[in-house]
């Protein structure tokens, strides 16, 4: 009989690594934290009250060890922080001999929550592999404990242990895109991260339409102010005289500055608007390319992790195929050739579940180094997109800044041709022109005989 059975997994777990101190995560929420700032005790110090310094925080990992986050940085270490100066201190007395699980938690015993969740694993002892390469086979376990599923391994949906958002209340990228989505015109599968980087995609293409949107704004504003300018040096009722003359002329004199105020306007647009706007999505299109490809680069290590497992575990299954024949040709026939025989396939059956165990042991770090990466890249993806959003808006405002700006300065340029025109006066306007025309003021008497 076949230890590993018809398991899509491996039927027994294996640990990852112990995190290395110092590592970036998001904020923790797998474990129950305790006030912020404050830890009880260790055993034996129960009358000591241990303050943490300013933006650290303790929490319990799922095999009970404390660790410590800094909520400004994402700093997690082991060890507790110095109440002085903010840095870790040197251990405490009281530490949990079980490092904390990788798979479906993170490097410091915060779990994920995939929409199909994630895969916990506790590693054996190493005698333990002696006894799957080489002990006669065992029964077959009731239920399958975890399920792989694109090469990443989840917790099995009826034996599913609870896990906690990392970032309950915040709808965060980090909490819900662990799992593959099945491509909507049936051609495969997309990875979660895919999804978030096509969204990432759209907003570069929007800041771009924004872009070009803004250029067209500037060449309007231009072309309206050469139009501006070439109206105001017509000579069209030119020959108008007195108060109304002079307003006429105003008329046309606030053109020219109107003109000249749009030609700034859109000298602003430029550089304090579309520029900028530029400039930030050529930064944001280097920023995803470089998570994508690293996040890629990962997720192929985690299947070449994943085939060679699969490839052990097919060498286990026959070399305990072998054994078990030899071991019931002993049976028949007892001979020394027949034990020396038994010996053989019992090493090298132990050789390959040595092989499995390490194996194993590699795609679980490679699978725990892809989570701490999708964590980071996704909470840097939220950032980022939270930059950009805040960005826009921000120019968006200067747009209708400088607007408010350009409609104030239009109506500057207006307000001379007000005040002339309150000043006309048809009386006025005749006086002054009879003034300089008049032809005589005798006038006509009768005929006398």
């Amino acid at each position: 009989m076949n230890l590993l059975g018809d398991h899509t997994c491996c039927p027994w777990s294996f640990g990852a690594r112990e995190p290395v101190p110092g590592g970036r995560q998001a904020g923790p929420a797998g474990s129950q934290p305790q006030k912020p700032g404050m830890v009880p005790p260790p055993p034996g110090e129960e009358s000591q009250i241990i303050l943490l310094p300013p933006g650290w925080q303790s929490y319990l990992s799922p095999q009970g060890r404390r660790y410590y986050v800094n909520t400004t940085t994402n700093e997690t270490t082991w060890e507790r922080p110095s109440s002085s100066s903010g840095i870790p201190a040197s251990p405490g007395p009281h530490r949990s001999s079980l490092p904390p699980t990788v798979n479906g938690y993170h490097a410091a015993g915060t779990p994920a929550h995939p929409p199909e969740t994630a895969h916990m694993s506790v590693r054996k002892s190493t005698g333990d592999s002696q006894n799957l390469g080489s002990s006669s086979p065992g029964k077959k376990q009731n239920k399958e404990n975890t399920i792989t599923i694109n090469c990443v391994t989840f917790p099995h949906p009826d034996t599913m242990p609870e896990q906690q958002l990392l970032k309950p209340t915040e709808w965060s990228y980090c909490d819900y895109f662990w799992a593959d989505k099945k491509d909507p015109q049936g051609n495969g599968t997309m990875a979660g991260f895919e999804l978030l980087l096509q969204k990432q995609l759209k907003g570069k293409q929007m800041q771009k339409e924004m872009s070009e949107f803004i250029r067209e704004r500037i060449k309007i504003e231009e072309e309206y102010a050469k139009n501006l300018a070439k109206l105001s040096q017509n000579s069209l009722a030119a020959q108008e005289e007195g108060s109304l003359g002079e307003a006429w002329a105003q008329v046309k004199k606030s053109l020219a500055d109107e003109a000249e105020v749009h030609l700034k306007f859109s000298a602003k647009l430029h550089s304090e608007v579309e520029k900028p706007l530029m400039n930030f999505r050529e930064n944001f299109k280097k920023d995803m390319k470089k998570c994508e490809h690293h996040i890629t680069d990962l997720r192929k290590q985690l299947a070449s992790r994943h085939a060679a497992v699969e490839k052990a575990r097919k060498a286990l299954t026959e070399r305990q195929r072998d054994l078990e024949i030899k071991t019931q040709q002993l049976e028949i026939k007892l001979s020394n050739k027949t034990e020396e025989d038994i010996k053989k396939a019992r090493r090298k059956s132990t050789q390959a579940g040595d092989d499995l165990m390490r194996c194993v042991d590699l795609y679980n770090q490679a699978q725990s180094k892809w989570f701490e990466e999708m964590v980071t890249t996704t909470l840097e993806l939220e950032r980022l997109e939270a930059e950009r959003v805040e960005m826009i808006r921000q120019h968006l405002c200067q747009y209708t800044q400088l607007r408010h700006e350009t409609d104030m300065f239009n109506q500057s340029t207006v307000e001379p041709v007000d005040q002339l025109l309150r000043k006309v006066d048809p009386a006025k306007d005749r006086e002054l022109w009879v003034r300089e025309h008049k032809t005589g003021n005798i006038r006509p008497v009768d005929m006398e005989i």
